[in-house]
């Protein structure tokens, strides 16, 4: 029994007077007052202690932020978007409502059942990373597998600005190939600028160096002066963001109708590239898009000059002569590659002064012809000219 209610019962039943137990029990007359009113009121049990918290805080979360944040961890997770509490926090400042500390927002969803803790996942802090420092400095590229409806097995081929993770091409293709990989990364340099490196693993649509040779990316990454790195075989931590990121487009995915055909599926790809670069912020860059850190700073660029430089890119196959035309300026040009390429897949690099021609299975530098607008024939300047049959030589 407290002393409050061994106090007020003494003077209750006369046994001491109020000023006798406010000396006994260490309790002032104004508070003995206050006692037999709380006493007259509500009994015995009204003379318990009470809380000395305040009955409004108003730093306290509101009920509408409340609601929010657990409605909004509902739907970023319906639509298969990352839906922590650093995403959340973002959403609520761009809806113009106050945002509670990620620890308040983490402490909302657990009482709500919508997040259990991880105590045994590794901490943030432990993590080592590496990030370019501009724009276009490195980008990251790998492709990832994907099923249609049907059950039907695709390839998807991304490219990722390593400093602002800002998607710059998602492509779909039912097998991806060294030429698909050359189209994409030429798509994605039409339209952001050339990187100053690329950062892949050592595929073979990527790099033939450990097999010997160049392939045709090789070729074109030489050609525009931009550095190729490849990760270290079974080290695919080397390539860390695009995996990650691959990860966050399957489970986006996984949340939307499952495509049919290719074109549904890149119609999907487009519509999470726009929601990913614009829609979504980004821990790693300070809780901004990718577009936002993308044109936030200048981008870096390639070290030659040819990526400065307008060109294009032409496939063809040679024909029984080891052959093959160009059309330039509306006329037509025959170029000759040599009779030992006869019906050779390649891959002609057209720049403003000449066209270097290269083989598409083995990546080998097949020929160069120096651009002559007034003649219809350019050729291979890599061999010698030799002399038309039945001329002689001369001193």
């Amino acid at each position: 029994m407290s002393k409050h209610r061994v106090a007020v019962l003494k003077v209750v039943s006369r046994e001491l007077s109020v000023t006798a137990a406010a000396a006994a029990y260490g309790i002032s007359r104004q508070q003995f007052t206050r006692l037999f009113r709380r006493y007259r009121d509500g009994g015995l049990d009204a003379l318990e202690p009470r809380s000395r918290r305040p009955l409004t805080n108003p730093r306290d979360t509101p009920d509408a932020v409340r609601d929010r944040v657990v409605a909004l961890r509902r739907e970023l997770t319906a639509h298969g978007l990352d839906a922590g509490p650093v995403t959340i926090a973002w959403h609520l400042e761009r809806e113009g409502l106050p945002a509670p500390s990620t620890s308040t927002i983490r402490r909302i969803l657990h009482a709500a059942g919508l997040i259990v803790p991880e105590p045994h996942k590794r901490p943030r802090s432990s993590w080592i990373r590496f990030e370019a420092a501009a724009p276009n400095e490195v980008w990251q590229s790998d492709f990832t597998h994907w099923r249609l409806a049907d059950g039907s097995g695709v390839e998807i081929c991304s490219w990722l600005d390593d400093h602002s993770r800002y998607l710059l091409g998602c492509t779909v293709f039912r097998r991806v190939s060294g030429d698909d990989v050359v189209a994409t990364f030429t798509a994605a340099g039409d339209e952001h600028g050339w990187p100053a490196a690329t950062l892949t693993d050592n595929g073979t649509v990527y790099t033939t160096r450990l097999v010997g040779g160049r392939n045709s990316l090789e070729h074109l990454l030489a050609y525009l002066g931009i550095r190729q790195k490849n990760g270290n075989p079974g080290h695919p931590q080397t390539q860390g963001k695009i995996e990650r990121f691959h990860q966050t487009l399957k489970r986006w995915l996984a949340r939307q109708p499952r495509a049919q055909t290719l074109t549904a599926l890149q119609a999907q790809l487009d519509a999470f590239r726009e929601v990913y670069n614009e829609q979504r912020p980004h821990r790693a860059i300070g809780r901004r898009t990718p577009g936002e850190a993308y044109r936030a700073i200048p981008k870096d660029r390639p070290s030659g000059p040819a990526g400065r430089g307008h060109f294009r890119l032409r496939y063809d196959t040679t024909d029984s002569k080891g052959a093959m035309t160009l059309r330039r300026a509306g006329r037509l040009h025959h170029l000759k590659v040599g009779q030992a390429h006869a019906r050779t897949r390649v891959l002609a690099i057209v720049d403003e002064h000449e066209v270097t021609v290269v083989a598409l299975d083995t990546g080998e530098l097949l020929s160069s012809h120096l651009i002559e607008p007034d003649k219809g024939y350019w050729r291979n300047t890599r061999r010698d000219p030799g002399r038309w049959p039945g001329s002689r030589a001369t001193d």
